[in-house]
């Protein structure tokens, strides 16, 4: 026998003032994601070290490849 449980969330002043914070987070979580190099990372966490190395390369490699002008690996 199933249960179902229709009752509305009540609103509160905690959950009203944190939404504009939580709606900032998810979209700087969104440009992070939006960028080239973080899809160039998912492009690279897709290929298997096989691959890697039939290229010729190594994940170590194409991650200082990636990040080369932003850090210092």
């Amino acid at each position: 026998m199933a249960y179902i449980n229709a009752v509305k969330p009540s609103f509160s002043l905690s959950g009203i003032l944190t939404r504009p914070f939580v709606a900032v987070w998810n979209f700087l979580i969104l440009l992070a994601e939006a960028h080239p190099k973080m899809t160039a990372i998912n492009k690279l966490n897709a290929q298997s070290d096989a691959q890697l190395a039939e290229r010729g390369t190594s994940r170590e490699a194409e991650i200082r490849r990636i990040f080369s002008g932003q850090f210092y690996l």
